[in-house]
């Protein structure tokens, strides 16, 4: 935001309960400083929303079907204001306390709506310096432990692509992206390896290289490609680099 006090924050309401948007819209209705730039019913509209319109401030709903709020965040980045609004889940409200804006627990008073709202207005104003995690730690913090990913949505442009964990064939670390291979495709996605690493299923998926992730399932063999190195093959014929310590950890697995 400028200091240019008539420009309006443009926000973005986003919730599968036509209900609690109606709530929203009327409590947003008494800021004549805020314009309500889109609404949207489930996550795919709101990456595209987001995307297109770039909004400052985001009322993100979290528990909804196909794309849920965390995945909206990771797909759209977390350098806006987002006031996250839920109806149940303790353990993602204390993440949401440390990383997020502010949290609305439905059902919605008119004061606690205006405390969020302040505090959102405040994070614009630079008043509020608490800094957000990156989204895919934010995702994280409030995934409940030894609870790992079964899919992972990828943007493109506006569009949203949902990979299912089971069909991943193997992913590749570029540069600050993940190349992630469904399919016969491979789809990029801003995210490090190693946070990818952790989000999924050690006893489904090996670090066999620093630059690469494989699904075991896939893994037909291992061959010999020059001195004291290696490479897996998947089924279909790719072949991907195996570094000495992933050597040893993808042959213990294949001789079980």
């Amino acid at each position: 935001m400028t200091s240019d006090t008539s420009k309006k924050i443009r926000t973005l309401i986003v919730d599968d309960e036509d209900l609690a948007r109606q709530v929203l819209r009327e409590f947003l209705s008494a800021h004549p400083e805020i314009e309500i730039v889109a609404e949207c019913a489930n996550g795919f509209e709101a990456v595209k929303c987001a995307t297109e319109l770039e909004p400052d401030l985001l009322f993100l709903d979290i528990q909804m079907p196909k794309l849920d709020g965390f995945e909206v965040l990771e797909l759209i980045g977390a350098n806006r204001a987002v006031v996250f609004v839920t109806a149940y889940d303790a353990f993602a409200i204390r993440a949401f306390e440390v990383h997020a804006v502010d949290y609305l627990l439905k059902p919605i008073g008119a004061e606690r709506f205006n405390a969020a709202l302040e505090r959102a207005k405040e994070r614009l104003s630079g008043k509020l310096q608490t800094a957000p995690l990156p989204a895919m730690e934010l995702a994280a913090s409030a995934r409940p432990p030894s609870q790992y990913l079964d899919r992972i949505p990828v943007r493109d442009g506006t569009s949203v692509f949902i990979i299912p964990v089971a069909k991943l064939d193997y992913a590749e670390a570029q540069d600050d992206y993940v190349a992630l291979a469904s399919g016969g495709k491979k789809h990029l996605k801003q995210q490090t390896i190693s946070s990818l690493e952790a989000a999924l299923d050690p006893s489904r998926f090996l670090r066999i290289h620093r630059s690469c992730i494989v699904n075991l399932e896939r893994v037909v063999k291992i061959e010999p490609f020059g001195k004291d190195t290696h490479v897996a093959v998947l089924a279909g014929g790719t072949q991907l680099p195996v570094s000495r310590a992933g050597h040893a950890r993808l042959r213990a697995f294949l001789d079980r």
